[in-house]
């Protein structure tokens, strides 16, 4: 539920933070005290369309925080949760209005779109007025509502599974099938493509490894006669090894006379003939690799340009014909085994139609049923709202020719204002005033049925009294028993009928020529008076006093 809300510098509103608790809370007041603002500012923090005409004037932005306490499984938890928001604890939305137009928005104090925001607050809170035009009113949204009415989550399940596996086997079907055309046009081309990769058998990095023996070789008939020279100047006759081994052995026969001096050179020595022992492995090494057979670069030049005219004849990278034979392969595959596997993926569709349709003829007849009861429970609301004429109407038009992934119906609520109009959808036919009371009838039949845990009611009492009024106070207490109800109002009967009770009022701002809106919660005493003034009007009465405490008995 709504626990608080806190507002900053907002048209009127220079600050104001106001306590919620559970059941019903009211707001009331004079005309123009501000109560529309409070709600503009409050939609402000659900994600609403900012404006910088919102913020007070002389201030740069205004700010308002809304913070919930909902159940650890909701769903608005679980959408912070998809947004990396830490929810733990209360779940806190903030808004910030720039005068220049821009706005920011944080969850928790992290900062988040305005879109999951609106998601967010669309999943905590639903505001109605008479030409409130979202929830029960959008079209979009009846389809939702009576499968929540009608508890058929597990029917709308098994329809949404049906559809994706109706969908998947299609599109397994269709894959096939234009596969399979494809490789029938280009049969001829297939198979002698899949004959001529085949005998050149290409490998993956056989082209590089070609050339660079293929370079090895060029290059090694113009180093090999200086590789001999090399070699023949360290390990041949004329070599300086065994001059050196002999230099070696006498001063090691020295050393013992003259160590300090003997022994650098013994070990200078040493490591010269050590080196060019190394050089001497070397020059073999790299001699041996010189020898080759001259038939061997020419084999190897011959799979090496076999290679690159395979590449530029199927246009891919040498070392994609491997994968590019297999592909072919493929395709000739399902040439030759084509049919056989059609037949197979026809079979899987029509089983998976069959599914389909039996998952959604029983969605159908559970709506079917669940429209009656929803119809017969909002037209036992309908009478003490003075709408004892009209009848309300799930209007269901079935197309089992359509595969929606949600069954085959489109859902519709309307209405029939008086006998002998013609019934329509409830947006057109019914009036302002008529509108709100339908969606009061309907609203509670639904408290229980996947409301969001704050329900805010705008006025929708407007143009009513008596015992009309009454009634749409009894049946907001009632909804208040099952959710958090807020409603602005002008109605005493629904005041009376309040657990909490705010006055929103202008009052001056000390030391300056402007105005504030303040909002108090009233106390029983004030609260009796406040419901005298909207029974009297600008004089209050011992009688309106009388009948405040009336109203307010009968509601206890």
């Amino acid at each position: 539920m709504l626990a608080q809300l806190a507002i900053r510098d907002i048209v009127l509103i220079d600050r104001l933070e106001l306590d919620f608790t559970d059941g019903l809370s009211v707001l009331t007041g004079e005309t123009g005290a501000g109560k529309s603002i409070l709600l503009d500012a409050f939609a402000l923090a659900l994600g609403a369309r900012g404006d910088g005409g919102l913020v007070r004037h002389g201030e740069s932005q205004g700010q308002v925080t809304a913070v919930f306490d909902v159940p650890a499984d909701h769903a608005a938890r679980r959408i912070a949760a998809e947004a990396d928001i830490d929810t733990e604890g209360d779940l806190i939305l903030r808004r910030a209005q720039f005068a220049d137009g821009r706005t920011r928005a944080f969850v928790n104090d992290q900062p988040v779109s305005v879109q999951v925001l609106r998601a967010i607050g669309a999943m905590l809170v639903e505001i109605h007025g008479q030409h409130d035009e979202r929830a029960l009113v959008d079209p979009a949204t009846h389809r939702a509502i009576l499968d929540a009415f009608g508890g058929h989550q597990r029917e709308v399940r098994a329809v949404a599974e049906a559809a994706r596996g109706l969908r998947e086997a299609r599109a397994g079907l269709n894959e096939h099938r234009a596969r399979v055309e494809r490789a029938r046009r280009e049969a001829d081309f297939l198979r002698h493509a899949v004959e001529e990769l085949t005998t050149l058998a290409p490998q993956p990095g056989e082209e590089a490894a070609l050339a660079d023996r293929r370079l090895v070789m060029m290059q090694a008939e113009k180093v090999a006669q200086d590789l001999q020279e090399a070699y023949e100047a360290v390990a041949g006759q004329g070599g300086p090894g065994p001059t050196l081994a002999a230099a070696l052995r006498k001063l090691e026969r020295r050393g013992a006379q003259a160590p300090a001096l003997v022994d650098p050179c013994v070990r200078a020595l040493d490591a010269a003939l050590i080196a060019l022992d190394e050089a001497r492995t070397a020059l073999e090494e790299a001699i041996r690799q010189t020898e080759f057979d001259p038939r061997d670069l020419e084999k190897t030049e011959e799979r090496l340009f076999a290679l690159r005219a395979a590449a530029r004849k199927y246009s891919v990278p040498a070392d994609d014909l491997a994968s590019l034979r297999e592909h072919y392969e493929a395709d000739v595959a399902a040439i030759d085994a084509g049919e056989e596997r059609l037949a197979v993926l026809e079979r899987a569709v029509a089983e998976a139609e069959a599914v389909y349709v039996a998952a959604a003829r029983a969605l159908s007849a559970a709506r079917r049923k669940a429209a009656k009861a929803l119809d017969a429970a909002v037209q036992k609301e309908l009478p003490p709202l003075k709408l004892e004429r009209a009848r309300f109407i799930t209007e269901l038009v079935t197309d089992e020719q359509s595969r929606d992934a949600a069954g085959f119906e489109r859902v519709e609520f309307w209405a029939q204002t008086n006998p002998g109009v013609r019934p329509g959808p409830l947006m057109k036919v019914a009036s302002g005033g008529e509108l709100s009371r339908f969606m009061l009838a309907l609203k509670v039949v639904l408290a229980d049925k996947g409301s969001a845990p704050t329900l805010v009611f705008d006025e929708i009492d407007t143009g009513v009294g008596g015992a009309v009024a009454d009634a749409i106070g009894q049946r907001l207490a009632r909804l208040a028993e099952r959710v958090q109800v807020v409603a602005v109002t002008h109605a005493p009967q629904v005041a009376a009928r309040a657990a909490s009770h705010f006055l929103i009022a202008k009052e001056p701002v000390p030391k300056s020529n402007r105005v504030a809106t303040r909002v108090t919660p009233l106390a029983a005493r004030l609260r009796q008076e406040e419901i005298a003034r909207m029974l009297a009007g600008a004089t209050i009465t011992d009688e309106a006093r009388a009948a405040a405490a009336r109203l307010l008995e009968g509601a206890r």
